[in-house]
């Protein structure tokens, strides 16, 4: 797997995606933020300047784990989970919480979202049980089995995040369903996975009321966000107002440059603007395609698809949300929607992956 005296070459077009996606977030964010930023904060650069050093801690942290060979983080991959176990524990403890939910753990002066760790905890540590028993998934108990450990994790983050719940699951639902040899028993596991948001959906009423929110917003207080975000899409038209001429980022809609981003960029880029985005997303999902398709061994096909899978998952999820195809969800969009955790662990992420797609002969 070593390929010591021979320079690391990574995947050039995936490396650049990643880069190019940085880059517009930020540009779109600031755009969206700017507005809020002043009015809150008296300052234009407050959101920009945040995410900005996330990012760049990101970009480190990157580069250090795609010069990292895979294999050696193989040690690490259940001390990992048992932290984001941990972690997902002490915030249902003592999490900071907003709007109702209990989604941040503050440590001093530093705050983050743990579902954010565990998503790539989650990775990792499939990718490693998988990859050991992968002779055994023949039988539909050991699918059963590999499904155990993620429960606990799906079920503590659910509690307060369900959409990153929703991810978490998808994620194992995925990398068990590359690596199984019979696709017929994924019928009775995806039976059992509805069963199972089924359950948490009627847990807490404010998600059955999401549902009636989603089927007709104008008659909710709390539908004036989507209404928002559709007039926002509306509006943009084929082209788009231009770049930072957003009207409903003006107060109208709520906390514009979080999980409603994508209904500005409609609104200023228009169509062929968001389509560019779209793109650019299914540019990086392909590349994590052909690097699980030509990985050296199963450990790092699985990384690159427990990537794809969160990335897709993930943009599915949000664009669904700002065009109210599903109930609102809570979800941000990746590498554009603010966010510090959630930039910096994705870009660990893409790092891991690149790590893989460097030993590619």
């Amino acid at each position: 797997m070593k390929r010591s005296g021979k320079k690391r070459r990574y995947d050039e077009t995936l490396l650049a995606a990643v880069l190019v996606l940085v880059v517009i977030g930020l540009v779109l964010l600031y755009s969206t933020s700017a507005y809020n930023g002043r009015v809150k904060f008296q300052d234009s650069f407050y959101y920009l300047k945040k995410q900005g050093f996330a990012t760049a801690l990101g970009l480190c942290g990157m580069a250090f784990v795609a010069g990292i060979d895979y294999h050696k983080w193989v040690p690490l991959a259940v001390p990992g989970y048992l932290a984001a176990i941990g972690l997902s524990v002490a915030v249902m403890l003592f999490g900071d919480e907003y709007n109702g939910s209990k989604r941040w753990l503050s440590l001093g002066p530093v705050s983050f979202q743990p579902s954010e760790f565990a998503k790539v905890a989650v990775i990792l540590f499939l990718a490693c049980l998988v990859s050991k028993y992968v002779r055994k998934l023949g039988k539909f108990k050991y699918l059963v089995l590999m499904m155990i450990p993620v429960l606990p994790i799906v079920g503590l983050v659910g509690a307060s995040n369900l959409s990153t719940a929703i991810i978490i699951l998808g994620i194992a639902v995925v990398l068990i369903f590359v690596a199984s040899p019979k696709y017929s028993q994924f019928i009775w596991m995806g039976s059992a996975g509805i069963s199972f948001m089924a359950v948490f959906l009627a847990m807490e009423s404010y998600r059955l009321e999401r549902i009636a929110i989603w089927r007709n917003p104008e008659n909710y207080e709390k539908g004036y966000q989507t209404l928002q975000g559709l007039y926002a899409i509306g509006s943009g038209g084929l082209f788009g107002r231009g770049l930072g001429n957003s009207v409903q980022k003006l107060g109208f809609l709520p906390e514009a440059q979080n999980d409603m981003i994508f209904s500005i960029i409609c609104e200023e880029l228009g169509l062929v603007g968001a389509g560019m985005i779209i793109l650019l997303f299914l540019l990086l999902i392909w590349r994590f395609f052909v690097t699980a398709t030509k990985a050296p061994d199963l450990l790092g096909a699985l990384i690159a698809a427990g990537a794809m899978a969160h990335m897709m998952i993930q943009v599915i999820l949000n664009i669904a949300v700002v065009t109210n195809s599903i109930p609102n969800t809570g979800i941000t969009l990746p590498f554009i929607s603010y966010g510090g955790t959630s930039v910096v662990f994705l870009l660990l992420e893409m790092g891991l992956v690149l790590s893989v797609s460097s030993l590619i002969e």
